[in-house]
């Protein structure tokens, strides 16, 4: 027979009982006992009926229902039988103890549950942490070369863990508790970096308990329906697709919550506008952020793991999240010229003293690039700090951030950075020498740059190059490509050049021999190449690619060949 019965060996139900539960639609039998219990006694029941659905939704799978039961205390079993459109009836029956039989007869729809596999993955997918063990019980074949030596066994195996870790007290729970369920829950094999358990108990009652794991998850980065977070009622998996528990920015943090005061009967509509639901969210936010706050005051070693794998989700949650924007911004760090390692807004605010109102800033691919970048020249003999950013969010993250605590963000890439930088560096006995090479810098590179002018931040450097304010850096251009996956005109750069560096006099030099010799194509092709050079390593010092990377090389060798 094609059946899968429910058994329990609970307290059962008597004739009436079973006319009332089970014949009356709508009617919660379990919801009517507990009705009759004190507060405390239905905390502790671990009952989840309420609406008398639940049994019947079983007929959309089944052409007929048994129901067997004997309740404790009497000595007469019944059954109840139905197809589910002609009515019922009642009949005496005989079980050898209390408790009740759910027979179904599966129906052609219903013939994928008659696998024991998916009953087994159903059972542990929304019933593992039900207080009750759940046995599962079926006949197996056992398979040999002759058929007629195959036999059929019976085997029993207890499918949940029937016990639900996140309500346990914390004082109950070891290290090894919390590493060991993070390991099941997730199929991770490394232990988390830090878990949080909170129980919240009040007007909203619920448990929870979140991981941060101790790498970046596979699916970071991957569209996905499922979420880190599972939500459970009353211990039942409910849902951990499309219900956004976590804003989007944390969507690295596993775990679970579990409430007591949600409806079994939950939609993600539902769930989206449900207060129980809305307050659950709000409380687990404002916790992972305080303890993510406290981790970073308490131990800095773990904090500054947590960065190196999730900063570029935080700087997400800035651009995204205006509400909890000063949350995040107390989490984000980046790298600077001032100190090692990770450095945070507010101690740059700290370093940079009352008198300063600009927070400075680079961004690139490479830390040691940005490092050894010209730009950086200045500022490093000025004691100024510059805040660097190699993530590919970074540009966006600043210019999203704009001000913190009446300081403004400014790239020191962009041509007015240098404001607080003083006057030119060239010398007086420089200055006349550095106008004229920038005469012939501008006639030589034409249309490649869109201006040519004295620095104010070089100091050994002969070139950098920089952008007008509003037009958009290398690094923003290639986030902006990335993200529209459509080509961004590139912005003509500004040249700067350090008059006092021997090669840029040296251009001057070439320039005064090829009017002398009247033009002569040796000389003109050195002053060429050198003007190509210093322009294409400025270019190459903030991580920019050439239009044609052969022509940097076949200059440069022709100028070293003409040194040797």
């Amino acid at each position: 027979a094609k059946t899968i019965t429910v058994s329990d060996n609970g307290i059962g139900m008597d004739l009436q009982e079973l006319a009332d539960n089970l014949g009356t639609i709508a009617r919660s039998g379990t919801k009517a006992f507990l009705e009759q219990l004190a507060e405390n006694e239905r905390k502790a029941s671990n009952l989840i009926g309420q609406f008398g659905f639940g049994f019947y939704s079983a007929f959309m799978n089944a052409d007929q229902i048994e129901v067997v039961s004997l309740k404790a205390g009497t000595d007469k079993a019944f059954i109840w039988k139905s197809d589910g459109k002609t009515g019922f009836d009642i009949e005496p029956a005989v079980r050898a103890g209390f408790g009740t039989d759910v027979i179904i007869h599966v129906n052609e729809e219903g013939e994928e549950f008659l696998s024991r596999w998916r009953l087994e993955e159903l059972l542990k997918r929304y019933s593992n942490h039900i207080a009750w063990p759940i046995h599962l019980v079926s006949k197996e074949k056992t398979y040999a070369k002759d058929p007629a030596k195959a036999e059929t066994k019976i085997v029993d195996e207890q499918v949940n863990s029937a016990s639900a870790l996140w309500r346990r007290p914390k004082s109950e729970l070891s290290d090894k508790d919390y590493i060991d369920f993070y390991k099941s829950l997730t199929g991770d094999e490394k232990d988390p970096l830090l878990w949080i358990h909170t129980k919240a108990e009040g007007t909203i009652e619920y448990s929870s308990l979140l991981y941060i794991p101790s790498h970046v998850p596979a699916d970071l980065y991957i569209p996905t329906h499922e979420q880190g977070i599972k939500l459970y009622v009353k211990r039942v998996f409910i849902t951990d697709r499309e219900l956004q528990i976590l804003p989007p920015y944390f969507r690295f943090v596993r775990g679970i919550i579990d409430s007591d005061d949600l409806p079994l009967n939950v939609s993600r509509e539902m769930l989206q506008h449900n207060r129980v639901m809305m307050t659950i969210q709000q409380a687990t936010l404002k916790k992972l952020f305080g303890e993510l706050e406290q981790l970073a005051e308490t131990n800095s070693e773990k904090f500054n793991t947590f960065i190196s794998l999730f900063n570029p989700q935080i700087k997400e949650g800035i651009l995204s999240d205006w509400a909890n924007r000063d949350s995040l911004l107390k989490l984000v760090r980046f790298k600077s010229t001032a100190v090692e390692g990770w450095t945070s807004l507010a101690d740059y605010k700290a370093r940079a003293g009352e008198n300063r109102k600009t927070i400075y800033f680079l961004t690139g691919e490479n830390e040691a690039r940005l490092r050894a970048s010209p730009l950086l020249e200045a500022f490093s003999e000025k004691g100024i700090e510059v805040l660097l950013g190699t993530d590919e969010i970074d540009e966006l993250t600043f210019s999203g951030i704009g001000e913190f605590e009446g300081m403004q963000f400014k790239n020191v890439q962009q041509v007015d950075a240098e404001d607080e930088l003083g006057a030119s560096n060239a010398k007086d006995e420089h200055e006349k020498e550095g106008k004229k090479a920038i005469d012939i810098l501008k006639r030589v590179l034409g249309e490649r740059v869109k201006d040519v002018r004295l620095s104010k931040r070089l100091d050994k450097r002969p070139t950098c190059v920089v952008f007008d304010k509003d037009e958009p850096t290398p690094a923003f251009r290639k986030l902006m490509e990335r993200l529209t996956n459509e080509p961004v005109p590139e912005s003509k750069p500004i040249l700067e050049i350090n008059a006092g560096h021997p090669l840029v006099k040296k251009i001057v030099t070439l320039d005064t021999r090829k009017e002398l010799s009247g033009g002569d194509i040796d000389v003109v092709q050195e002053l060429e190449d050198l003007a190509y050079v210093l322009f294409y390593e400025a270019m190459m010092a903030e991580g920019e690619h050439f239009d044609v990377p052969h022509d940097f090389g076949d200059r440069l060798n022709r100028l070293l060949a003409k040194a040797s």
